[in-house]
């Protein structure tokens, strides 16, 4: 070192500065680059990305490389530090603790938060670019890391701590895949978003939550008179329906209405010849989530399916267009029995029936009303003030005003309710 000048030292240093400060910004930006990005670059074919992948496939080489070069660098840095310290002021202990503070300082803001900064910011763009040159140092360090990282694996496993070292092999929750569609706003049409959003979702919620409930289910009754069931399929909104022997628990098939054309022409409706035609009844449990009901529809080749509880019991049906009105929102095909169901008045508020399904309610009107106990508007009423009420009974939930408009028996039959900052 006596032979290199103080400009030469001065050179060295800056270099030492520059390759730390590399060091620092390649650690940031491989911890910060988005392995979702990454994987769709890899898949492109992106030799930038497959290098950068393979190296965070082993994170506990790939950082110990980085940490080694970094402390290698900020030791060297110290060192012509000293030399350069003691060629100026020679050996005063005043001059070395003052150049001592001094780099630490320098390495502080030139080899660690900028480049970390900049790193962060921009992790894509340094991370590809530094592979290149991470690449050769890993094989070029492995007999050191080799060394330290067999040393911190036995500290490890003696305090029992579990790590994996190939980030590839890291799983996403729903959770966070809820995050990254929500984070996509600015990329994606807000119609787009929302499917996703409701495609993801399907594993949590279960066909209890979107079936067509019992009292709604229309149905044939298989003992009634021949004609009967004739003006019944004709005048029905329906493709599918099941088919009863005198009470719902008894379902006994599904019948397909466009296999009963040739059966209408005739005078007289053929009961027996009419069972014949009917398609085996599918019961699926109310606690089946829709994404397997889906892909049970999908490998059964069905579209309709019936609800029972634990014990058998008949609650209602699902079809393929409950799941599908679930992802892509509600389709403007609909019987006449499922149209009409509210009134908008005048003031803003609106006039429902009290066995609208919440999530439907929340969906179309924005409600905010709560989906984890009842699922219609009547069962929320009821469970909210646990008594059978009155017409003329007012409540809010969800800040919505409510007024009890019609009751029937046990039923809460018709309500209005009012927009947030209305009041009864």
């Amino acid at each position: 070192m006596d032979d290199i000048s103080l400009g030469g030292l001065l050179g060295i240093l800056f270099v030492v500065l520059i390759l730390s400060g590399w060091f620092s910004a390649s650690e940031t930006s491989m911890m910060a680059i988005n392995r979702h990005r990454l994987n769709a670059l890899v898949r492109k074919g992106n030799k930038s990305a497959k290098l950068t992948a393979h190296l965070l496939s082993k994170i506990d080489k790939l950082l110990g490389s980085i940490l080694f070069g970094n402390t290698l660098l900020n030791v060297a840095a110290a060192a012509v530090t000293n030399i350069f310290v003691l060629r100026v002021f020679g050996a005063s202990d005043l001059a070395i603790l003052f150049g001592t503070l001094t780099i630490t300082f320098i390495l502080l803001v030139v080899s660690e938060i900028m480049p970390k900064i900049i790193a962060a910011s921009h992790p894509e763009r340094v991370a590809l670019a530094s592979s290149y040159l991470l690449a050769p140092l890993v094989t070029l360090f492995h007999p050191v890391v080799f060394v330290a990282t067999l040393l911190v694996n036995s500290l490890l496993w003696l305090f029992r701590i579990k790590v994996q070292t190939d980030q590839s092999k890291q799983k996403i929750t729903l959770e966070e895949l809820r995050g990254l569609v929500l984070e996509a706003e600015h990329f994606l049409p807000r119609r787009h978003q929302k499917m996703l959003l409701n495609l993801v979702d399907l594993e949590r919620i279960t066909v209890n939550d979107v079936m067509i409930p019992r009292m709604q289910i229309e149905a044939l009754n298989i003992n009634s008179d021949p004609e009967q069931l004739r003006q019944q399929i004709i005048t029905c909104h329906h493709v599918l329906l099941p088919v009863y022997a005198d009470t719902l628990d008894n379902i006994i098939g599904v019948l397909h209405i466009k296999r009963t054309l040739a059966l209408l022409q005739e005078e007289t409706l053929d009961l027996e010849l009419l069972q014949t035609l009917l398609l085996e009844p599918y019961f699926t449990p109310s606690e089946t989530p829709l994404l397997s009901q889906l892909q049970h529809f999908q490998e059964r080749r069905m579209r309709l399916g019936l609800v029972v509880d634990e014990y058998g019991e008949l609650l209602g049906l699902v079809t393929l267009e409950n799941i599908l009105e679930e992802i892509v929102g509600e389709f403007t095909t609909q019987s006449p029995t499922q149209t009409g169901r509210f009134l908008r008045q005048e003031d803003g508020s609106l006039l429902l029936e009290g066995s609208n399904s919440l999530r439907e309610l929340n969906r179309k009107f924005g409600f905010q009303f709560p989906l984890s106990g009842a699922k219609t508007l009547n069962g929320l009423i009821l469970e909210h003030l646990q008594d059978i009420p009155e017409a003329g009974t007012s409540l809010k939930i969800a800040n919505h005003p409510i007024e009890i408009i019609q009751t029937q028996g046990r039923i809460v039959k018709v309500v209005r309710i009012f927009p947030a900052h209305q009041t009864v």
